[in-house]
């Protein structure tokens, strides 16, 4: 298996989570993923860094933060 991201992307509607898992389909080496929308949390597996994620997800206006430094941090 290959690596864990998660990131903390703003899911604000049904277009938004469309565009952001067409965005995840298209990067190489994705084995499995996941958006869950009651967190704002998505989740890829495989040989990915969550740079790649983020910078595929900003391509299409989102922004993106690491799971980690976004769950650290109370809003």
């Amino acid at each position: 298996m290959g690596n864990l991201v998660q990131l903390k992307v703003g899911l604000h509607c049904e277009d938004c989570i469309k565009m952001i898992l067409k965005a995840i389909k298209k990067i190489e080496d994705i084995e499995t993923y996941d958006v869950d929308t009651g967190l704002n949390k998505v989740t890829v597996t495989g040989n990915v860094t969550s740079q790649q994620v983020i910078k595929a997800l900003h391509k299409i206006g989102k922004q993106a933060t690491n799971w980690e430094h976004a769950s650290t941090t109370s809003h």
